[in-house]
């Protein structure tokens, strides 16, 4: 990325853009590539852990859509890369949020290029705002998927848990939910590693096991659990590799 859009500091280190370096994208600034270095140094395998957390986003959307849900909402999109969700769901209607006016403008001139797809700039934190931004664009008299790849755990528990309560409570029987979380036992993120974050666009909120399952409540997790993202109903090498990852990720449907 060469230049910013207006109103963005490209030399504050932005979680997004740095997400956008781990996978090989190009939409990042100087500042993004030198944190990520930094955390790369520490955790030599975020990549992996990136491509493997693609990767369950790709199964958990085929999953969403086998089931019928045709209404996605991506929150905590991050930059547009290969494998987007409206390129899985075919036919569906997909809007995707993100709160950086960067991912944003990208996302909106690379990706809303059609009627079933759009990009809006949100604040999950504040999550009656948000449902109003989405209730011209998807019907929440029919079940949706809500997707939250890797943005609870840049939030407080109070956002985060606020967040999911209020979304359980607007979306009907049949409705998905889908995570991805950091852990609080993974020992490769050290406090050198948190402190990187610390000093970029947002800092982490590492769970357990415990705590990232009690976002599922009220919902039915789906099999295999909330286990590694690499184990969750893979398909390939990569999604079948011995490695751990540095985290969890689990679906669930609401009865």
């Amino acid at each position: 990325m060469d230049r910013a859009p207006d109103g963005v500091d490209p030399n504050v280190p932005n979680v997004a853009r740095m997400y956008d370096y781990y996978l090989d994208g190009k939409d990042n600034f100087a500042a993004d590539r030198e944190a990520a270095e930094r955390i790369l140094k520490l955790f030599p395998n975020t990549k992996t852990s990136a491509a493997v957390n693609r990767g369950f986003l790709r199964r958990a959307v085929r999953l969403v859509t086998d089931n019928g849900v045709d209404q996605i909402v991506d929150l905590g999109a991050g930059l547009p890369t290969q494998g987007n969700t409206h390129e899985i769901a075919v036919g569906s209607r997909v809007v995707y949020v993100d709160n950086d006016p960067v991912v944003c403008t990208h996302g909106r001139a690379l990706l809303a290029r059609g009627d079933d797809v759009d990009f809006l700039q949100g604040d999950a934190r504040k999550p009656d705002e948000l449902l109003e931004q989405l209730k011209p664009l998807i019907d929440f008299d029919r079940p949706v998927a809500f997707m939250m790849l890797t943005i609870l755990h840049f939030l407080s528990d109070e956002e985060a848990f606020g967040l999911i309560a209020r979304l359980r409570e607007v979306s009907v029987p049949g409705s998905h939910l889908v995570i991805s979380h950091a852990i609080d036992d993974n020992t490769d993120l050290t406090p050198q590693a948190l402190e990187v974050y610390k000093q970029s666009t947002a800092a982490l909120n590492l769970r357990t096991h415990e705590e990232i399952l009690r976002f599922f409540e009220g919902y039915e997790l789906l099999e295999p659990g909330l286990v590694d993202p690499k184990d969750w109903r893979p398909d390939d090498e990569l999604a079948a590799s011995g490695r751990r990852s540095p985290g969890y990720a689990g679906v669930g449907r609401k009865a």
